[in-house]
């Protein structure tokens, strides 16, 4: 499944990027964070924009603007590059439907297994207490 994320709903900041690089890292903002206002786009419905801000909660905030950030690469246009992919990623993942799980009962074999196990140790441990005195 293609995910088209339309510009004008991406906002980018520039930052430094934190690590080792030395003085790349000291004067060039090359993180990128991106933010997707996912609340005000038109290119998905109501019921796919829930579904995007339930599962990355975690990434957004109050207002419906998720956000990804990227500082893997020594460039800023390898990093904006990197956190659009990675947000049609998360996207991508968010929209699939998940198959609902189906509530299945425990075997018969199976609960009479456990059940005759609990016996069978029950017996073993009662033999350990039972005393013989020979009287």
């Amino acid at each position: 499944m293609v995910i088209e994320i339309p510009e004008e709903n991406l906002v980018f900041r520039f930052s430094r990027s934190g690590g080792p690089g030395g003085q790349n890292v000291n004067k060039v903002s090359t993180r990128v964070t991106v933010f997707f206002d996912v609340a005000r786009c038109k290119r998905y419905s109501d019921g796919q924009k829930k579904r995007i801000l339930k599962r990355l909660a975690t990434r957004a905030d109050k207002r419906g603007v998720v956000r990804v950030v990227c500082q893997r690469h020594r460039t800023q246009k390898a990093n904006r590059e990197g956190a659009v992919e990675r947000l049609r990623e998360l996207v991508r993942e968010a929209l699939k439907k998940r198959r609902v799980r189906k509530k299945t009962k425990v075997p018969a074999y199976a609960r009479e297994k456990r059940l005759a196990e609990k016996k069978r140790r029950s017996r073993l441990k009662k033999q350990r207490t039972e005393k013989d005195f020979g009287d």
